[in-house]
C-alpha cells in the first residue's frame, strides 16, 4: 500500500518554556505606558458627550497625561525618553472600505478603459499610512528603524499588479491586484485609487501606494536548566526584491546529535510570471528534507493556468503502532525520493453583460506523484506511481475587517463555495489500485453575523473490491462578530473537528498533540484512528502597547477524544481536556513571531508522561486561520 508520508511530532525533549519574570516586566511596562498612550478613537464633536460616571479618577488621568506630556517636553534623557516612547496626540487610523465587499461600485465605471499612467508609492514601515500619505514618522525610534530597512522596489510592486501601462483594465483587475499586494509576507496594507480629476471616457491613471513591514526578524527561546534553545532568524524582502530567506538553529539537545539546522529560501514572482521558486534544506536528528520546487497557484480570480513541479528527498522517524506491553513508544526509519508535477486550467462562464466578470469558475487538474523508498519500516510501503485528476467548481470572494487574526492590519476575508472530484489510478511495484476522493465547503462572513466555513471531504483506495485508507474530515470554524468598548476589542472562536479513519495501515494513527486537538498537549503514546474536538477561545484586543507591540489576552478551553477501530466511537472515551490563559504581543509593523504565553491546565494527564496539571509555555503557532477557497492541485485526503 501506498503511504502518503507526513511528519510525526517527536517526543518532547525541551523543559517547559519559563518566561515569567520577562512577561511579569512586558506586562508592568504596559500597563504604565497605557495610561498615556492608549490611543482612543475620535470622538464626533456634533454630538453631546456622555456625562462621565467617575469624574474623580477621569481627572486623575488627565493630569497623569498632562504631567508626562509636559515631562517630555523637557530637554533632560527622561525627557528624551518619554517624548520617544509616547504617542499623546496621534489618534487611531481611520481605514476605509472595511466591513465591505472589495468589488467597488465605482470601479466598475473604469472598466476595459485604457490604463494611461502608474503611479507607485512605497513606504516604509515605521510611521507612515496608506490611507493619509501626509503622516511622517515622528520619534527616534521611527526614524531609526526605518533607516535600517530597504523599500520594496517599485518594479517589484508593479510585477503584482494584474494590470498594464496602455493596456485596457479588465474587471476585478484593480481589487484584486489590492488584495494580491496585501497578501505579500514582506507589505503590511496596499491601496489602489483611481484618479478621478485625470479619468476620461477612455482612459485612467492609477495610483498604488503600499506599506512595508520591517522584513528583518526572528524568534527565539533558551531554558537556562538545560541550556538548550533555538535561534530563527529571516529577510522577508532581502533588498526590496522579495527574496525570502529564513534560517533555524537548535542547540544542547542531548540526543543523537545535540544541534539541529534548517533553512528555506523562496523567490516570489519570477519577473511578471506569477511562478516562485521553493528551496528547504533540513537538518534534524529525525527528519532530514532537500527540496526544490517550482509552482504558479491559482492566485487570482482570473487566473487561467497554474501548475508545479519538483522534487524532495526526505529520511524521518514515524510513529509505530503500540502494544500493551509499551511504556514508552516506539519508531520507525523511512526514506524516499518524490518527483512531483501537476497542472491546472479554470474555465469561466460566458456572459454577455460588458464589464461583469463572472465569479463561478470550473477547474480541471492532473498530477503524477513517484516516490522510491529507500528505507521501510513495515511492509505497508511500496514504490509507486500515483495519477490523479479531478474536476471541481468554485466561487469566491472577500471581504475586508480588521481584529480577525491580525492586531489591526486589514485582513482579506474569503468567503464562497469549493466543491471537487478526484479520481485515480496508483501504479505500485507490488500491487495496483485505485483512488476516489470528493470534498465540499463553504464560508460565509456579515458584519453583524461572523465569519463561518464548514467543510466535508472523504477519500479512500479501492485495491480488489477492499476499501483502505480511507479518511472521512469534517470541520466547521466560527467567529463572532467584533465587539467593540471604545479601543477594547473583543471575538470569540469556536472551532470543532471530526476525523474518522476507515481500514488505516497500523502505522498510520491520529494524535491530539497542540494543533491537532489539544494546545499544549504532548504524548506519543495517546492515539487512535478516530478523532473528534472542539475548540473554544475568547480573545480580547487591548489598547496597550509598547514600543509598536499590541497587547491581547485570550482564555481557551480545549476537549478532544480519541478511539481505535472502524465502529469504534470517540465519544465512547473519556476526553482529554485543557483550560488556560494568556496573552499575546504582536508588532504588525515588523515580520518577528506573535509573542504568545500560556498558562495551561490538563485534568487528565497521559499515560508515562512528564507533562504536569500546570504548564506554562511559550508559542508562536497559529491555532485557528482562513481557509481559502483556492483550488490547490488534485491529491490524496490527509490523515494526520
Amino acid at each position: 500500500m501506498n503511504h502518503i508520508a507526513t511528519r510525526v511530532p517527536m517526543p518532547y525533549l525541551h523543559p517547559p518554556f519559563r518566561p515569567l519574570p520577562l512577561a511579569c516586566l512586558l506586562c508592568m511596562l504596559l500597563l504604565c505606558v497605557n495610561v498615556c498612550r492608549a490611543q482612543v478613537l475620535p470622538q464626533d464633536t456634533t454630538q453631546a458627550q456622555p456625562i462621565q460616571d467617575d469624574s474623580v479618577r477621569q481627572t486623575f488621568n488627565d493630569r497623569v497625561i498632562q504631567n508626562l506630556k509636559q515631562m517630555s517636553e523637557r530637554k533632560t534623557i527622561m525627557g528624551k525618553l518619554l517624548k520617544a516612547l509616547l504617542d499623546f496626540e496621534r489618534n487611531s487610523e481611520e481605514v476605509y472600505g472595511l466591513d465591505a465587499e472589495l468589488i467597488r461600485k465605482e470601479y466598475e465605471l473604469h472598466n476595459f478603459k485604457v490604463v494611461r499612467n502608474i503611479d507607485i508609492l512605497s513606504l516604509d514601515p515605521f510611521g507612515y499610512s496608506v490611507n493619509d500619505t501626509s503622516r511622517l514618522p515622528r520619534n527616534f525610534f521611527e526614524k531609526a528603524g526605518n533607516s535600517l530597512h530597504v523599500k520594496t522596489g517599485r518594479a517589484e510592486v508593479r510585477n503584482k499588479l494584474l494590470f498594464r501601462k496602455m493596456e485596457p483594465l479588465e474587471p476585478l483587475a484593480l481589487v484584486e491586484s489590492e488584495r494580491l499586494l496585501r497578501q505579500t509576507r514582506h507589505i503590511l496594507d496596499a491601496r489602489i485609487i483611481v484618479n478621478e480629476e485625470t479619468t476620461t471616457n477612455d482612459s485612467v491613471d492609477v495610483f498604488v501606494i503600499t506599506r512595508d513591514i520591517f522584513s528583518l526578524g526572528g524568534s527565539g527561546s533558551y531554558s537556562p536548566s538545560s541550556g538548550k534553545g533555538r535561534i530563527t532568524l529571516r529577510e522577508l524582502n532581502f533588498l526590496g526584491q522579495g527574496h525570502q530567506l529564513e534560517g533555524t538553529y537548535k542547540f544542547n539537545l542531548n540526543r543523537p546529535r545535540p544541534w539541529e539546522a534548517a533553512g528555506y529560501y523562496t523567490v516570489d514572482n519570477i519577473g511578471r510570471t506569477y511562478i516562485s521558486a521553493d528551496l528547504a534544506y533540513v537538518d534534524e536528528n529525525y527528519y532530514k528534507e532537500k527540496s526544490l520546487f517550482l509552482r504558479r497557484d491559482f492566485f487570482s480570480l482570473t487566473t487561467k493556468y497554474a501548475g508545479a513541479i519538483g522534487a524532495s528527498w526526505i529520511d524521518e522517524r514515524i510513529l509505530l503502532p503500540a502494544t500493551p506491553e509499551d511504556t514508552v513508544a516506539r519508531f520507525g526509519n523511512v526514506g524516499y525520493t518524490r518527483q512531483d508535477a501537476w497542472l491546472g486550467r479554470t474555465l469561466k462562464f460566458k456572459t454577455y453583460n460588458l464589464g461583469y466578470e463572472p465569479r463561478g469558475r470550473v477547474i480541471l487538474g492532473t498530477r503524477v506523484i513517484n516516490t522510491n523508498y529507500t528505507t521501510t519500516p513495515t511492509e505497508n510501503f511500496q514504490d509507486n506511481i500515483l495519477m490523479l485528476g479531478s474536476v471541481g467548481y468554485s466561487i469566491r470572494k472577500y471581504y475586508k475587517d480588521r481584529f480577525i487574526f491580525g492586531f489591526g492590519r486589514t485582513e482579506d476575508i474569503p468567503v464562497g463555495t469549493l466543491f471537487s472530484i478526484t479520481g485515480g489510478y496508483q501504479d505500485g511495484e507490488v500491487w495496483d489500485r485505485r483512488y476516489f476522493g470528493s470534498s465540499l465547503s463553504f464560508a460565509r462572513y456579515g458584519t453583524n453575523f461572523g465569519y463561518l466555513y464548514s467543510r466535508v471531504g472523504y477519500g479512500t483506495f479501492i485495491r480488489d473490491d477492499r476499501w483502505e485508507q480511507g479518511v472521512l474530515d469534517l470541520e466547521t470554524l466560527y467567529i463572532t462578530r467584533l465587539a467593540e468598548w471604545g479601543n477594547w476589542k473583543l471575538r470569540h472562536y469556536l472551532l470543532g473537528r471530526g476525523t474518522l479513519g476507515i481500514n488505516r495501515n497500523p502505522e498510520e494513527m491520529l494524535s491530539i498533540n497542540n494543533e491537532s486537538g489539544i494546545r499544549g498537549f504532548r504524548s506519543d503514546l495517546v492515539r487512535g484512528t478516530r478523532r473528534a474536538s472542539f475548540n473554544y477561545e475568547a480573545n480580547l484586543y487591548t489598547p496597550l502597547s509598547l514600543l509598536g507591540f499590541r497587547l491581547a489576552t485570550f482564555i481557551y478551553a480545549d476537549v478532544a477524544w480519541l478511539s481505535v477501530g472502524n465502529q469504534s466511537s470517540p465519544f465512547k472515551e473519556k476526553p482529554y481536556s485543557s483550560y488556560g490563559i494568556g496573552f499575546r504581543l504582536r508588532n504588525e509593523f515588523t515580520s518577528f513571531s506573535t509573542i504568545q504565553v500560556t498558562l495551561g491546565y490538563y485534568p487528565q494527564l497521559p499515560p508515562n508522561s512528564n507533562m504536569r496539571d500546570f504548564r506554562l509555555y511559550e508559542s508562536s503557532a497559529p491555532f485557528y486561520d482562513f481557509r481559502n477557497f483556492q483550488f490547490d492541485r488534485p491529491g490524496v485526503a490527509e490523515f494526520y
